[in-house]
């Protein structure tokens, strides 16, 4: 072959099968209003006069050769080519015109993809207007809980959400500030109900990951069994029962952002060892998968236990202490504050509804004495439990110091002749089982809940409810 034949060769297209492809849709004819035909090469091979006319070609218009996108611009036709795999419907523009069209790629006897064909069901998009206005609905609804779900993710809360005018509320927010500067993991260390996961919300707030995701995770709160899948997602089919669908772990929804895992300290030793090698790695492996994917998270934990006495009994691994307590912030009880009891309660009061046409709550001075003279230990959570109980007890706007002692519960029926009833003695013997599991089990949550033989997440909602 002579070299000018050579390169008139080079622009001519790789034969296809084309009749064979055609007659084998020879049944669709009726059903379709033009084909076209592409080689290996995404070259127009064949085109029949129907798909010539809905394209407005000129008569003496040769396309075979031509790439198809220079007669079709937005033809798939090349995606299918280099997949192999076909788009069975679709929407495609063509200057200000719609077609519904349908492209299949063709392979020979060793199904070796050779080329491809497309078809144009309809020209006129109208066919299918039902259809599109649902697909528009849905569309409209997924944006909708996109949005939702972003905005779920967000932080809840700024660092000037955290209240206090005290010395010691004015370093801890230096301190919280610092660290959010860096990318280095962060332990925040303090008693139930001090709001932690307010400051690791207000820390993710203003470091770079900002307009990242927060996932928040709390440890204690989900059953042991599934706490693999809810970290690090389940590949579809996993196990029985399991999703088609792919299902992402918190890791996965948290990359680009923070993850928060409250309660750390419970997380089973099983787990801890699978948490350490995705810090150390960078990388996670989905339940039932064998693909490995990178992450990029920052991680915020949180404990109402003493990590050091965990290190010791050796139920807390030693290597992935060190691993989360980069940085550490220990938040002090309300107890060791007090000087900070009546703005908080104060900024508390206001998000309790009150009655009708009022316009706010009034907090006398001997209010404030009375909640000066509590111990707190159950902190924040429980002066807002005290407040909305009184609140609810409240005559009018005012809310005075013998309101705040009928609904503190260690004052509650004080100087007063009547037994508790048997509801109350049966709470308080909870609270003291409770607290008796706490102390026997060194402060874990988990070892008390066995003790007591309950769940974890049962054991959590009773401590709440009892401001534990």
């Amino acid at each position: 072959m002579t070299g000018e034949a050579q390169e008139n060769d080079q622009h001519m297209p790789r034969q296809v099968n084309i009749e064979h492809a055609v007659r084998s849709f020879g049944l669709l004819r009726e059903y379709f209003a033009g084909a076209i035909a592409v080689d290996l090469d995404t070259r127009i091979t064949w085109i029949d006069k129907r798909y010539r006319e809905l394209l407005k070609l000129d008569a003496e218009f040769d396309p075979i050769g031509l790439s198809v996108e220079q007669v079709i611009p937005h033809s798939l036709l090349r995606r299918v080519v280099q997949t192999g795999r076909p788009i069975l419907l679709d929407i495609m523009d063509f200057d200000d015109r719609q077609f519904v069209v349908c492209r299949i790629p063709l392979k020979d006897e060793q199904g070796n993809v050779e080329g491809a064909i497309g078809f144009v069901f309809y020209d006129n998009v109208d066919y299918l207007a039902p259809i599109l206005d649902k697909f528009a609905a849905l569309q409209r609804q997924l944006s909708r809980a996109q949005a939702a779900l972003t905005r779920e993710r967000q932080t809840k809360y700024t660092l000037s959400s955290f209240v206090g005018n005290s010395g010691t509320v004015r370093e801890l927010k230096a301190m919280v500030r610092r660290f959010a500067l860096r990318d280095g993991a962060v332990l925040i260390e303090g008693e139930t109900g001090t709001g932690k996961e307010l400051l690791a919300h207000a820390m993710h707030q203003q470091s770079d990951r900002a307009e990242g995701p927060f996932v928040a995770v709390n440890v204690a709160a989900i059953p042991e069994a599934l706490l693999e899948a809810e970290f690090f997602g389940v590949a579809p089919g996993a196990f029985t029962g399991a999703d088609r669908k792919p299902r992402k772990g918190k890791f996965e929804l948290a990359h680009g952002g923070t993850l928060f895992l409250d309660e750390i300290g419970d997380m089973p030793a099983a787990l801890q060892a699978k948490l350490l090698r995705a810090l150390q790695e960078g990388e996670i492996e989905a339940l039932g998968s064998n693909t490995v994917k990178k992450v990029d998270v920052r991680i915020i934990a949180a404990t109402s236990q003493n990590l050091s006495e965990r290190l010791a009994d050796k139920s807390f691994r030693s290597d992935l202490y060190y691993r989360i307590a980069v940085l550490t912030i220990h938040v002090p009880p309300l107890r060791e504050r007090l000087d900070d009891i009546e703005v908080i309660a104060t900024t508390l009061l206001e998000q309790i509804p009150g009655q009708e046409g009022q316009t706010g709550w009034i907090l006398a001075a001997d209010a404030v004495e009375c909640l000066a003279r509590h111990d707190w230990p159950g902190n924040v959570r429980e002066l807002r439990n005290v407040l909305e109980r009184a609140a609810a007890m409240a005559p009018e706007d005012s809310i005075d110091g013998a309101l705040i002692g009928r609904a503190l519960p260690q004052l509650r029926g004080r100087g007063s002749s009547t037994a508790p009833g048997l509801s109350g003695r049966i709470a308080e013997a909870e609270r003291q089982a409770l607290i008796d599991a706490i102390a026997a089990a060194n402060g874990s949550k988990s070892a008390a809940a066995r003790h007591l033989g309950i769940s974890r997440s049962q054991f959590y909602e009773k401590a709440k409810r009892h401001n534990l």
